[in-house]
């Protein structure tokens, strides 16, 4: 190299240190780095342009030959970071550390872009620290716990987070790894070169209103945020009650509607990926296809061969068997020791003697074959399957047990001891058990007597479990056996050895078979890897029933003889330091542990003097195969360093229950000079299954340490995890598969499964087998590196595929672990899996959460993991909750079991208490959003319906002028009355006596009726009452504010006989006056009422002081008591003159909240009472029930004016009586033999729920409905067919049939358009594509298609009534197959609004509007409704097609979302649907957000599972992603008293924070 090239290199040397040194001292100053990663990333600097003039290496590297020695200063540093317990040393690593607050760096400057959660304070007040109990263990591993934060044991070697100083809280980069724990990057450039690309590639974008680009003040405002950070989490508020503005411009001042305005702002902001908005012409809605990134590392290595083992070596003296190794030591060496217990004091239990083990097995042998059962018939026989059963302190006991199952030949089958009937896990082992045919279940003593037990003192089957003897083992309970009975013993052939039980992902159990073979070859593998010699000791800290702990300190020692120290769980619990103890003091050869009884002891460490690890010769890593296992084996290195402990030392290793051993990095002492292989890989390499070692120092990346090389005897393969077997590439990572003897054979029963994990014949690249013998999947995966090395990178049942990429819990977990984990979460009770919604897996992340951490620390905490995923894996999280301390489903030995929780997650039972939704960041696939299309001209409509051969979806009615002979008879006697109130007089008259009205108490008796004189009469009191008393004049409007009742009727014909106009109002309720009076105020003011009658009980309510604070008494117009009437009659009834006159005005509230007044002529009042006597047939003769409230649209007419216009009984039945008899409305229709009736869908629904289970009993008491032919609700909405089918189901064995149940149809500008009558066909049921019905469009489907829609036909058109289907926005006619608007054209419709609007133009565009084209000649009333006409195969009454008018839900009530038209019941029933706690459910939008408010019928601890449930839910079968649930008591949502939800006053209700809501959760 030239001196000119040196000398440029030299200079861009000091360039680049000098704009690192600037900007590595401002992330040290604020603490996003530690001292230890400033100097990293300066010598990391200075090696990467000296690597210019030097040879470089881009595989994998060995630290050791570079490591510097970590002296006494470092080990101190180390120390003083390890004993503030804030860190957790498992699933760490600096680089990984540093990489994860760099990407926090980045929101430091940013507001919170999603509000915090409103609680209400009863609930947190219930998971306050009081209202916690700390949980017993924290670990990471689903196996095993560790010792508790806040046990009282622990406090002489940790201390607790709330002790350190501000500086240790607010960073978590404390490291002690080696400098090669991976590669550490210039964090400070890659933050700053990634904040300019973060609203391109992160999911979480930052809020535009606090949100600054200047690049150039990054690290000012770092800086001055690391100073203002303490007290910007103090006082930030996210719940705010500042006034703002909602998007219409209405000034709102509450706390919810701050949040949602906040929430808002956030959808103005860039989202990734962004979603192609195009629409597709067949409205197919398909989801959207996750297209390959072309840019994707793909694999580009040669063909990756197998690597073999070395050979197993021949031994002269090899046992033929493990029973016969046994044997030998027992005679030879009797006294040796073989095996040692410890108690919780960590002193010496029991010392098992090899002769002693021989001697115990065969009398234990002899017992399980000759006292169990009968001579004639023993329960166990050879070949047979015994469960064993005992605790993980008890490893004397166990061991007996299973050799003394070889020696009889039995198959042991080790489980863990069941501590209740109920524990997670436990049933799934049951069935294990039950496919096994165990019968017998052998256990210790102590075991036995800690087993729960029944009354009786038995122990009860537990569930799923089989029935099982339960076999005590100790000498004491044991027969001697004769002295010439003697086990034979066989030499090692394929019969199954043991069975050991294996969890996998989904919470099932299977049980690997192990054949004597396979267990005698996989011992002389393990002896020939760790040079195991005689009467050497090891320490084993594993679970001694399973696994490695089986493998290495139960079996393996029958051949060699070595000695053993179990240290039990329940001692590390206490003492996390004592293996390190008995090390040191046996002087043991070998240890077995995982990595965190590595970190407990880092975190139990103090200066010690008396440890001394030099006698070890192997440190055995049992989850070595976990990539995060580095971090802990280096950690545990740079402080044991000095203590003896030496570096060739650390061996970990590769297993899995299939394989059993695949790999072990065994190194002797002599070979110490082969450092160890290390990998620093690109995470987004290792997602798409692609080996890229980091060459640009990226933040996510991921350090791998080999796990040595393949057991002796062994070939190993790589091949591709899905599909075909077919080998790997060098570079492509895949799983692991292992041929040799030593393996498990079989999942015991399941031979489909067995086919597919140990009979697999790999593949190469042309197709041909790379060998005859089969080979066997290990579940585990990773890559062959240089020298045959293996390195895993994962496991099969921890990865998650989303959208095409491969992510591993494990890593999703450290992430979550670098974010100050120890403030607000319990440290390895973090619990990641995957869920199915909208046909991708999405990631949930489950915490135990602490009792002392706040709500807002805690939601920030939340939103931090959230960023750091998102950046560092690329990936988002779906749903991320924190559920209090010891809560989580735990495996027997303590560790968080995964699958039970996922479980919980998925029936809605977690019973979360911070919950943290981000849909829109993780589910990219939503359907397309639909584009509004250029507006189609009038003639293509036209010219297209016919090419298509679709008619314009209009039907009518039949005609008012076609009656029969008799009912001309009937209607020439009072044609001259035009009037209501002159035909009243005239059946006064007439038919005196003829009883008009019967009204029913709660008790089902006849409270008061009324005839045709009778009520002539009162009308004529109460209108000389409004001419005398009330001094009113003609056209006078009077408001009547009666309870249902005989009064409200004589009131209205009063105000007919003195030409006044009636208004009725239903009363307040005196129970809630507060609520109920003010709109009972304002329809008075509204309608310009000149006085006010009502009855003495309710003109006193109006007097009250409650009454009277809440409106002004003295602004009321005059009050009427019509208790007290006059005796004489009014001088004169008054005539109208004129049919277009003003009859009453019908005043009510839709289901948007809009209250309107329409007026209704004399005219329209004959027609209508016309058209419904024709339509129901209704004569003098009959009899009618209606439980309806008589306030406003058909209720009203029902109730006050068809009697007297048909001269038919109606029975009334005040809806609120059915309150206290839920049964007095159907026992009047069976006592009266009433064949027609009305109600609504509230009364309807309460006789189903509470009538349900008295059936038996009505029918007892003689209900008999089978008289009834119409049963008709009255409704403004969409039929309920659930509730209508539910209620013809419930009644059918009472008589009742199902096509007598039918739906009326009514709207303000038509009271009645649609009523099914007694006579025509029945009603129709139809299925339509939902999705479709998105669009604005109608198609057919089949009953159980995907996406149906069940409809019910509303009724039959009434006479006189003509509708056509119109596009709402172009106001033309529309053909059948589209949705559209229902307009009508009838006599009785309204004339108008009463003060309603106030605007003509709106009043002429819903009472006169007319057609764009086709017939514009006629007027039309709109009604507000969405529908559509179908022509079906029925014929009506005179013969022609009938045509069906199907109500699909209110226009003002349908959202505009992503471009489609959703109807709020679609999504409620799904919501309703989703949870069994969900009481109720309404939705609403508010600027674009959809928002859930649901009514929990449970516990307040239960609101947080609704949210994730309802969020699926939604997605799942809408497509749309929640803004807002909101998590009600039961009867929040306000209805009618029609039954149906008041949505837009529960919106108002909810944006001025009067809910009272138990939690509010906003998705991010």
């Amino acid at each position: 190299m030239s001196n000119q090239n040196v000398s440029d290199v030299s200079s861009s040397v000091r360039r680049s240190l000098h704009c690192l040194s600037h900007s590595l001292s401002i992330y040290l100053f604020t603490g996003d780095i530690t001292q230890k990663g400033y100097e990293k990333k300066r010598s990391k600097l200075i090696r990467a342009y000296a690597g210019a003039f030097l040879p470089a290496s881009v595989g994998m590297e060995g630290p050791m030959s570079h490591r510097a020695p970590l002296g006494p200063p470092a080990a101190a540093r180390f120390h003083r970071r390890r004993t503030s317990g804030t860190r957790d040393e498992r699933y760490r690593s600096d680089v990984h550390t540093e990489a994860v607050q760099a990407v926090l760096a980045r929101h430091v400057e940013r507001k919170m872009a999603v509000p915090m959660p409103s609680k209400r304070r009863s609930l947190v007040v219930q998971t306050s620290m009081d209202a916690y109990t700390p949980p017993d263990s924290s670990s990471g591993s689903e196996e095993e716990a560790g010792p508790g934060d806040d046990m009282t044991g622990m406090e002489h070697w940790m201390s607790r987070p709330s002790q350190l100083g501000p500086a240790h809280l607010g960073s978590t980069s404390s490291s002690s790894s080696s400098t090669q724990s991976g590669g550490s990057g210039n964090a400070g450039r890659l933050a700053d070169s990634l904040a300019h690309t973060h609203i391109e590639n992160h999911s979480a974008p930052p809020d535009v209103t606090g949100y600054s680009s200047d690049s150039s003040h990054s690290h000012t405002e770092r800086h001055h945020m690391s100073n203002m950070g303490t007290i910007a989490r103090s006082t930030q508020k996210y719940g705010n009650a500042e006034r703002m503005e909602t998007g219409d411009g209405v000034p709102v001042s509450s706390r919810v509607s701050a949040k949602i305005q906040q929430l808002v702002n956030t959808l103005k902001q860039p989202r990734r990926p962004p979603l192609r908005e195009f629409f597709v012409d067949d409205f197919d809605e398909l989801l959207e296809v996750q297209q390959p990134d072309p840019n994707q590392p793909r694999p580009e290595g040669a063909e990756m061969m197998p690597v073999r083992g070395e050979p197993l070596g021949v031994v002269t003296n090899w046992p033929p068997s493990l029973e016969a190794a046994l044997q030998r030591w027992g005679t030879i060496s009797p006294k040796a020791p073989c095996l040692t217990s410890l108690d919780t004091a960590g002193k010496p239990l029991y010392v098992l003697t090899y002769g002693k083990l021989w001697s115990r097995s065969i009398k234990l042998a002899y017992n399980i074959l000759h006292k169990l059962g009968s001579k004639q018939e023993p329960m166990v026989r050879p070949g047979d399957r015994v469960a064993l059963v005992f605790p993980n302190n008890d490893p004397v006991a166990f061991m007996v047990a299973f050799y003394g199952c070889l020696l009889a030949e039995v198959v042991p089958v080790p489980i863990e001891v069941p501590l209740s009937r109920k524990d997670a896990g436990s049933q799934q082992i049951g069935f294990l058990l039950g496919s096994c045919g165990v019968t017998v279940a052998l256990t210790s003593d102590a075991c036995h007597k800690g087993l729960p037990k029944s009354a009786t003192g038995e122990i009860p089957q537990f569930k799923g479990w089989p029935k099982l003897l339960w076999f005590v083992t100790e000498s004491k309970h044991l027969s001697k056996p004769p002295r010439d009975w003697f086990p034979h013993i066989k030499d090692a052939n394929n019969d199954t050895a043991y069975i050991e039980y294996k969890t996998c992902k989904d919470g099932s159990v299977l049980g690997v078979t192990v054949t004597r073979i396979a267990l005698l070859t996989h011992c002389q593998a393990l002896t020939q890897s760790c040079s195991y010699t005689e009467a050497e000791t090891i320490v084993n800290v594993l679970d001694f029933k399973k696994d490695v702990g089986l493998w290495h300190g139960i079996l393996t020692k029958s051949i060699i003889g070595y000695l053993a120290i179990s240290v039990p769980y329940s001692l590390m619990k206490v003492n996390p330091l004592s293996w390190i103890q008995k090390v040191c003091q046996y002087k043991a050869k070998v240890a077995c542990v995982k990595s965190r009884d590595m970190h407990w002891a880092l975190v139990a460490h103090k200066d010690q003097k008396d440890i001394n690890l030099s006698s070890l010769r192997m440190l055995l890593v049992a989850d070595g195969s976990n990539p995060w296992s580095i971090s802990s084996c280096d950690a545990f290195l740079n402080v044991f360093q000095t203590k003896g402990l030496r570096a060739e030392v650390i061996c970990p290793c590769a297993s899995s229950p299939e394989a059993l051993t695949v790999a072990i990095r065994s190194r002797p002492v002599e070979d110490s000079s082969q450092p160890p292989g290390r990998g620093v890989l690109s995470m987004q390499g290792l997602s798409y299954g692609v080996v890229r070692v980091d060459t640009e120092e990226r933040l996510s990346v991921l350090t791998v340490q080999d796990v040595g090389t393949v057991t002796p005897g062994g070939l190993v393969c790589v091949v591709k995890p899905e599909g075909v077997p077919q080998l790997c590439q060098t570079d492509e990572i895949g799983e692991l598969c292992v041929c040799s003897v030593a393996t498990g054979t079989s999942y015991y029963g399941l031979m489909g499964m067995t086919k597919n994990t140990f009979e697999v014949y790999p593949v190469s690249s042309s197709g041909g087998l790379i060998s005859e013998y089969a080979f066997v999947r290990t579940g585990l995966l990773g890559f062959i590196g240089p020298g045959g090395l293996a390195f895993i990178t994962g496991k099969m049942d921890g990865l998650i595929m989303v959208s095409g990429r491969r992510h591993n819990a494990d890593d999703i977990v450290a992430t979550a672990l670098a974010v100050e984990p120890m403030k607000f979460v319990y440290r390895g009770r973090i619990a990641v899996f995957s869920v199915t919604v909208l046909r991708d897996e999405r990631i949930v992340v489950v915490a135990e959460q602490r009792p002392d951490s706040t709500e807002e620390d805690s939601f920030q905490w939340m939103s931090r993991v959230l960023q750091a995923i998102d950046s560092i894996h690329g990936v988002g999280v779906f749903c991320l909750a924190l559920v209090p301390a010891n809560t989580l489903p735990k495996t027997p030995l303590g560790g968080i079991h995964l699958s039970e929780i996922k479980q919980l997650y998925l029936e809605g039972g977690l019973h979360p208490c911070n919950v943290l939704m981000c849909p829109h960041t993780c589910v990219t696939n939503l359907p397309k959003p639909r584009q509004k299309q250029p507006e189609i001209g009038p003639a293509s409509v036209m010219v297209g319906n016919l090419v298509s051969g679709k008619r314009i979806a209009q039907a009518s009615g039949r005609d008012l002028g076609q009656t029969d002979d008799n009912d001309q008879v009937r209607r020439s006697r009072f044609i001259q009355f035009l009037f209501l109130s002159e035909i009243l007089q005239w059946r006064a008259q007439t038919t005196p006596d003829h009883v008009l009205y019967t009204l029913l108490s709660s008790r089902g008796a006849v409270s008061s009726s009324l005839t045709c004189l009778q009520l002539h009469k009162r009308a004529e009191r109460v209108a000389a009452l409004l001419m005398e008393r009330g001094g009113l004049q003609e056209g006078d409007h009077v408001a009547l504010v009666y309870p249902p009742g005989i009064d409200l009727i004589a009131a209205f014909y009063g105000c007919l006989y003195a030409g006044c106009v009636p208004i009725t109002v239903r009363p307040p309720h005196p129970q809630n006056i507060s609520t109920t009076l003010p709109t009972v105020k304002m329809i008075v003011e509204v309608s310009h009422s000149a006085c006010v009658m009502t009855t003495a009980v309710i003109c006193k309510l109006l007097r009250s002081k409650e009454a009277t604070a809440t409106v002004d008494i003295r602004n009321w117009p005059p009050v009427l008591d019509t208790d007290d009437l006059p005796k004489k009659k009014p001088p004169a009834l008054y005539k109208p003159t004129n049919p277009d006159g003003l009859a009453y005005l019908d005043f009510s509230v839709s289901t948007t909240g809009m209250l309107a007044g329409v007026q209704m002529s004399h005219n329209a009042v004959g027609a209508f009472c016309r058209s419904v006597k024709l339509q129901c047939e209704l004569y003098p003769s009959r009899e009618v029930a209606i439980c309806l409230d008589p306030y406003c649209g058909l209720g009203f007419v029902l109730w006050c004016l068809c009697s007297v216009y048909s001269g038919h009984q109606s029975i009334l039945i005040p809806p609120v009586e059915l309150e206290t008899n839920p049964a007095l409305w159907l026992l009047a229709v069976s006592q009266l033999r009433v064949r027609d009736t009305f109600c609504s869908y509230s009364v309807m629904e309460l006789c189903t729920k509470g009538l349900g289970l008295q059936t038996e009993a009505l029918k007892a008491r003689g209900l008999d409905l089978s008289r009834v032919r119409a049963c008709v609700v009255v409704a403004e909405e969409r039929p309920r067919m659930a509730l209508t089918h539910s209620f013809s189901k419930l009644f059918k064995d009472l008589g009742l049939h199902p096509r007598s149940v039918s739906t009326a149809f009514g709207c303000r500008v038509n009271l009645a358009i649609c009523l099914q009558g007694t006579s025509g066909p029945d009603p129709t049921t139809v299925y339509v594509d939902m999705r479709a019905l998105r669009h604005d469009r109608v198609r057919l489907v089949e009953r159980g298609s995907p996406h149906s829609l069940p409809l019910m036909e509303s009724g039959k058109i009434l006479p006189g009534v003509r509708i056509i289907i119109a596009n709402p926005e172009t106001k033309g006619p529309l053909g059948d197959s589209h949705l559209g608007e229902i307009w009508v054209h009838s006599a009785h419709n309204g004339s108008g609004y009463y003060s309603g609007y106030g605007e003509e133009v709106l009043q002429s565009d819903h009472f006169s509007s007319r057609l764009s084209f086709g017939d514009t000649q006629t007027v039309w009333a709109r009604t507000g409704y969405l529908g559509f006409l179908r022509r079906t195969e029925l014929t009506d009454a005179n013969g022609e097609r009938h045509d069906a008018l199907f109500v699909v839900g209110a226009l003002e009530e349908a959202m505009e979302l992503r471009g489609m038209r959703y109807h709020p019941i679609d999504i409620e029933t799904s919501v309703i649907r989703a949870h069994k706690s969900i009481m109720e459910c309404a939705v609403f939008t508010w600027t674009n957000l959809l928002v859930v408010v649901v009514e929990l019928e449970g516990s307040e601890q239960e609101a947080l599972d609704l949210v994730p449930m309802v969020t699926k839910a939604v997605l799942e079968e809408h497509y749309l992603i929640v803004g807002v649930v909101v998590v009600t008591d039961v009867g929040v949502i306000p209805i009618n008293s029609r039954g149906e939800k008041q949505r837009m006053h529960l919106r108002d209700g909810f944006l001025q924070d009067q809910l009272d809501p138990i939690y509010v959760s906003y998705r991010r």
